[in-house]
């Protein structure tokens, strides 16, 4: 119960700091006692309340989709962002941009969602190809899959003159963020609940094909429903806001060094502090050098890959 009140109060107390934060001056006071003018009450049905939403949307289904890929690949280090899904994905976004500008965001969400199964597809396929003898490996193949599908995205985009748009999908963003262009992230939601319905059969999934077969279940099935969800999670991510990377690595590692791998039982706590998380980034790169902003996946990838450091040289000196 304790963990529970302490993810609730973290993710209440940003979520009315989200609302209030920028340059545009919001008083709670003047919002709580309905005295606000109609300029303020513009504001934040507009923009904050849709950019807060976004971002705890965002926050919730990353971080069940980086869990549920540790859990299905059996490696702590793996995620969207590290295992070249996201960079599958805006490859995805670029090939629509290029074929079929007018597409509506779904169409291109679809496509999107397709690039990221098969890039993550492929990620898979080369982890069978090679020798884990460390758990570093399968990140290292994933970093070094993205950097390749990554500098062809960068090429293509150069050559037809999209760099612009390429940099919109790859660097996470909410200051664009308003009412009637962040809904999709709704599917981020649902997939989150959708991979707690199926938590118990993706934890024996991840105990390998012979022990889940074994037990009854239709491992490749199993494994194909939660990549799946990883996929269009990044997918609808990557078209709404763009990428922020390590959200999906860090949060399920925190969330198990203090509660355990029972993926039911902290697959809600993940997707809370992943919430957190994403606000938390969000209002410090606001803060940071007001009244400017810094993305959000500027603020992430800075502090995620300082996190990354340290859980690394922790398992070192535990394996020591």
């Amino acid at each position: 119960m304790k963990p529970a009140l302490i993810a609730g109060a973290f993710l209440a107390s940003l979520f009315a700091l989200s609302l209030l934060v920028g340059v545009s001056p919001l008083s709670a006071v003047d919002v709580l006692t309905f005295r606000a003018d109609s300029n303020a009450v513009l504001v934040l049905v507009e923009s904050r309340l849709p950019r807060t939403l976004a971002l705890i949307l965002a926050g919730v289904g990353l971080a069940v989709a980086g869990l549920i890929m540790q859990i299905l690949v059996r490696n702590r280090f793996v995620e969207p962002s590290t295992a070249g899904t996201v960079e599958s994905a805006s490859l995805g976004m670029l090939v629509m941009a290029l074929f079929a500008p007018a597409a509506p965001v779904f169409a291109k969400t679809a496509a999107s969602t397709l690039f990221a199964l098969a890039g993550t597809a492929l990620f898979l396929r080369l982890l069978s190809m090679a020798p884990l003898r460390s758990p570093l490996t399968p990140p290292l193949i994933g970093l070094t899959l993205g950097g390749v599908i990554g500098s062809a995205t960068t090429f293509l985009a150069y050559r037809f003159d999209l760099l612009q748009s390429l940099s919109a999908w790859t660097t996470g963003d909410f200051s664009v963020v308003l009412r009637g262009r962040y809904e999709l992230l709704w599917l981020a939601l649902a997939l989150a609940v959708a991979g707690y319905a199926i938590a118990d059969r993706l934890t024996v999934a991840g105990l390998g094909d012979d022990v889940a077969t074994s037990l009854g279940l239709k491992h490749a099935h199993v494994m194909a429903g939660g990549l799946a969800i990883v996929a269009m999670i990044t997918a609808a991510t990557v078209s709404t806001i763009g990428s922020i990377p390590f959200l999906g690595l860090i949060v399920p590692n925190v969330v198990s060094l203090a509660m355990g791998d029972n993926l039911r039982r902290t697959l809600p706590f993940v997707a809370a502090f992943g919430a957190v998380f994403t606000l938390a980034c969000d209002v410090a790169g606001r803060l940071a050098n007001f009244p400017f902003e810094i993305p959000i996946g500027v603020v992430a990838g800075a502090l995620g890959s300082g996190l990354f450091l340290v859980l690394l040289l922790r398992r070192r000196a535990r394996n020591a």
